[in-house]
C-alpha cells in the first residue's frame, strides 16, 4: 500500500493548508493490488472498474433525482410522454450495462430481477456479480442514505464456456472474491474488501470524478454499546431474541449502562455505522419471516465478509457463521446478526 500521502503534503503561501498531492483513487489502489498477485489477468481490475463507474452513475443519478423529483415517480409520465423511472430501476439498469460492456462477467444477480441475467456475448467469462442496485429505496424521498451492496464470485473451470445453472451461482460466502458496498448520503462513500484482505474506505471527490481512499484497513471496534434493529418486529421475534435485546435496554450488573439504539431502516447506512462505531446491527429471522428477511447473495453475504475482514463477526439466526451459509436459490434469504466481535459473542451466549 502506497503512503498516506502526508510526506507529500505542500504548504501554501500562508502556511497554513496542507494539499495532499500523493492521492491513492480506487483505480490506483485496484492496480497495486492487481501488482501483488503475480497470476492476475486484470480480468477482475476490468470488472472493478465497471462496477466503480456504475457506482459513479447512481451517485450522480440520486444527486440530480432529489432535484428534479425522480424519487416517486414510476408510473407517471414526462412532458414527451415517456413513463419517468424509479431510482431502483435506473440503478439496476446501469448495473446491467456496465457488467455487460465490461466483457468480464458471465452472469448478474440483480435484487430487482427475478431471474438470472446471463451475458451470452461473453461465454467465457469467469466472474459472477450479485448486487442490491439501490438498497432502502423506500427511504429516498426523506432524503435518508440509500447504498448499493455487491458480492463477485467466479465461476468453477468446469462451468466456463457453457451456461452456468442457477446452483452453479448459489455460493456460500467463503466463495466471495471480492464484496463491499457504496453509500450515497451526504458524500458518497464506497467500502471494499478482497478476500483475506483488508478493508478500505473511498470517499467520492465530486470535483475529480473520483473515489479517494479516505479510510484505509477500517477495523471495527471490539465492543460498543450501540444496537440497530427494527424494534417493530419484537413481536414476531423467538423468545431468546426478545431476552437478548431487553439484556440490552436492562442490564442485571449493578451499574450497568443501558445500550444506546440507532435504527435508520437502511441496511448499507446501519452496517456503515456499525463498521465505523462498534455495536450489533441484527435483522432476526422471526415468526413473521421464519427465514429471515435479507437476501443471502447480495446483502448477507457481502455485510458478512466487509464485518469479518475488519475483525467483526456475522452470524445467522441459527447462530452459524454466515459466510457458511449456503443459499437455496439465487433469492434465499437469512437472519444476521453482524457487528463487533465481543458483541457477536453476547449474542451466541443468549441463544444458547
Amino acid at each position: 500500500m502506497a503512503g498516506n500521502g502526508e510526506s507529500n503534503g505542500h504548504t501554501t503561501g500562508t502556511g497554513q493548508e496542507k494539499i495532499n498531492t500523493d492521492i491513492i483513487t480506487l483505480t490506483r489502489f485496484l492496480t497495486e493490488e492487481q501488482a501483488k498477485h503475480k497470476e492476475a489477468t486484470g480480468d477482475f481490475t476490468l470488472l472493478c472498474h465497471a462496477l466503480q463507474f456504475s457506482f459513479k452513475s447512481i451517485a450522480y443519478y440520486i444527486r440530480r433525482a432529489t432535484l428534479i423529483n425522480l424519487t416517486g415517480l414510476a408510473g407517471s409520465s414526462n412532458i414527451t410522454g415517456d413513463d419517468q423511472k424509479k431510482l431502483d430501476v435506473i440503478g439496476n439498469d446501469l448495473f446491467i450495462a456496465a457488467m455487460r460492456g465490461s466483457g468480464r462477467c458471465r452472469a448478474l444477480i440483480s435484487e430487482e430481477v427475478d431471474e438470472i441475467i446471463y451475458f451470452d456475448e461473453h461465454p467465457n467469462a469467469r466472474y459472477v456479480v450479485a448486487c442490491d442496485p439501490i438498497d432502502g429505496s423506500s427511504n429516498l424521498d426523506a432524503g435518508v442514505s440509500v447504498g448499493t451492496i455487491f458480492g463477485i464470485m467466479k465461476l468453477p473451470d468446469s462451468v466456463i464456456g457453457s451456461k452456468p445453472k442457477p446452483e452453479d451461482l448459489q455460493m456460500p460466502g467463503t466463495e466471495l472474491l471480492a464484496a463491499g458496498f457504496t453509500m450515497y448520503g451526504a458524500s458518497t462513500q464506497l467500502v471494499i474488501t478482497l478476500k483475506g484482505g483488508t478493508v478500505n474506505g473511498f470517499t467520492m471527490d465530486n470535483a475529480l470524478g473520483e473515489f479517494i481512499l479516505t479510510h484505509p484497513n477500517m477495523r471495527i471496534p471490539k465492543k460498543r454499546g450501540i444496537y440497530s434493529v427494527n424494534e417493530g418486529n419484537s413481536l414476531y421475534w423467538s423468545d431468546k431474541t426478545k431476552a437478548y435485546f431487553e439484556s440490552l435496554k436492562y442490564p442485571k450488573e449493578e451499574g450497568g449502562k443501558p445500550y444506546s439504539s440507532r435504527y435508520i431502516g437502511s441496511m448499507v447506512a446501519d452496517a456503515y455505522r456499525t463498521l465505523l462505531y462498534g455495536g450489533i446491527f441484527a435483522y432476526p429471522a422471526d415468526k413473521k419471516s421464519p427465514k429471515g428477511k435479507l437476501r443471502i447473495l447480495y446483502e448477507c453475504a457481502p455485510m458478512a465478509l466487509v464485518m469479518e475482514n475488519a475483525g467483526g463477526q456475522a452470524i445467522d439466526s441459527h447462530m452459524q457463521r454466515m459466510l457458511e451459509v449456503q443459499p437455496k436459490g439465487i433469492h434465499d434469504r437469512s437472519g444476521i446478526f453482524m457487528g463487533s466481535h465481543d458483541e457477536v459473542e453476547k449474542v451466541i451466549a443468549a441463544h444458547k
